[in-house]
């Protein structure tokens, strides 16, 4: 277990370098929206960070009302990484977002 917790903490070695890098991604999930956010708006807001591919407000399929959140997905990490910092926690349209790495599955 030592040396696993060595590896980890070295991120000099180019596998942890790469392993770390793994869990960041281009595609965020942006929670707490207002449910008047629509995707014009969203795109708008983050667009600002870098370029952005695609833009989706999450609604009910059957009233088409928002429900709360969305994905943004941007063209880098980089752009997405950037976004996250500057932008979680940040007010859009009255309310507090929060934003965290979109994860699959």
């Amino acid at each position: 277990m030592q040396r696993f917790n060595e590896f980890f903490l070295n991120y000099q070695t180019p596998l942890a370098r790469f392993v770390t890098s793994r869990h960041s991604c281009s595609k965020l999930f942006i929670g707490g929206l207002c449910y008047d956010t629509n995707e014009p708006i969203l795109k708008q807001a983050f667009e600002q960070h870098g370029e952005t591919i695609e833009v989706k407000v999450i609604c009910d399929h059957k009233s088409g009302k928002s429900k709360g959140y969305g994905f943004v997905k941007f063209t880098s990490e980089t752009a997405a990484s950037k976004a996250l910092k500057e932008m979680d926690g940040q007010l859009l349209d009255g309310r507090n977002i929060r934003i965290s790495y979109a994860h699959k599955g």
